[in-house]
C-alpha cells in the first residue's frame, strides 16, 4: 500500500523568524498526533538550516523547492543538490507551475535537474499540470503526457522508485479554486497509467502521486481519500499552522 506523503510548499514567504515560529507550532502541534503519513516542509533556501535545527528530532522532513542541474560554477545566485543536502534536505520540489511559467523552465531543463536530484541521493517532487486554457481547449491530456514523458526521460525503474508526482492544475494553484475530488482522480488516474505505459504496472501502482492547487483542511479528506491520490502539495493553507495540521490529519 502506497505511503501518503504530505508537503508544504512556503513558497516566498517567512523569513528566519517567521520559520522559527511556524516549525516550532507545527512540531508541537504533531507531537501528540497519531501521524499516518510522510510530511514535509519546504521553505525558502534562507530557512533551510535553520528548519532542519528545528524539525531533525521530529517526524517532519525537509525539502527544497529549486535547485540547479550542476554541482557547482558560475551560476549566480542557484543552489545545488549539494548544498540542499548539507543542510539537511531529503526532498526537492521540480518543474512546479511557477518555475515553467515565470522562470521559463523547459521540460528538457527539469528533466536535466531530476537527474541530477536523483544522482545527488536527494528525492524529487516532480510537478506536472494543465493551464485553464489547456483543459478548456481539451489539450489537458496531451499537456501532462508531454511533461511526464519528456520530464522522465531516461530516468530508471529503480529511479522512479524515488520519484513523487505532484499534479497541479495551474488554474488551482492560489486560485481558490479545487479541482472537484473526480477531476483530480482522474487526471492521477491517466498519469499512472501513462508511467505505466512507460515502465510496467508494477511501477505504475507504486508511484506516489499527490494533488496540489488549494488544497485546505475542509477538503482535504475527500481528495486524500479517492484511488490513486496519495497526498498533498499544500501552498497556502501550509503557512499556518493550525491549516497544515488539519491536512496532515484528514490523512
Amino acid at each position: 500500500m502506497r505511503r501518503k506523503i504530505i508537503a508544504g510548499n512556503w513558497k516566498m514567504n517567512n523569513d528566519l523568524k517567521e520559520t522559527q515560529n511556524l516549525i516550532t507550532k507545527l512540531a508541537s502541534g504533531l507531537s501528540g498526533e497519531a501521524i499516518n503519513c510522510d510530511v514535509i516542509v519546504c521553505p525558502p533556501f534562507t530557512s533551510l538550516s535553520e528548519a532542519y535545527s528545528l524539525i531533525k528530532d521530529t517526524k517532519i522532513k525537509l525539502g527544497a523547492q529549486n535547485m540547479h542541474f550542476e554541482s557547482s560554477g558560475a551560476y549566480t545566485g542557484e543552489i545545488s543538490a549539494e548544498m540542499l543536502k548539507s543542510v539537511g534536505c531529503e526532498y526537492v520540489i521540480l518543474g512546479h507551475s511557477e518555475r515553467r511559467s515565470i522562470f521559463g523552465e523547459t521540460d528538457q531543463t527539469i528533466n536535466k535537474k531530476l537527474k541530477k536530484a536523483l544522482d545527488s541521493g536527494l528525492k524529487p517532487i516532480f510537478c506536472v499540470g494543465e493551464l485553464l486554457e489547456e483543459r478548456e481547449s481539451g489539450i489537458m491530456e496531451k499537456v501532462i503526457q508531454r511533461q511526464i514523458i519528456e520530464g522522465l526521460n531516461d530516468i530508471s525503474v529503480a529511479e522512479m522508485g524515488k520519484i513523487i508526482i505532484a499534479y497541479e492544475p495551474v488554474w488551482a494553484i492560489g486560485t481558490g479554486k479545487t479541482a472537484s475530488p473526480e477531476q483530480a482522480q482522474e487526471v492521477h488516474q491517466f498519469i499512472r497509467n501513462l508511467i505505466k505505459g512507460k515502465y510496467d504496472e508494477s511501477v505504475a501502482a507504486n508511484v506516489i502521486i499527490q494533488y496540489g492547487g488549494s488544497v485546505k483542511p475542509d477538503n482535504a479528506k475527500d481528495l486524500l481519500s479517492r484511488k490513486d491520490i496519495d497526498g498533498a502539495l499544500v501552498g497556502g493553507a501550509c503557512l499556518k499552522a493550525d491549516s497544515f495540521i488539519g491536512i496532515i490529519t484528514a490523512v
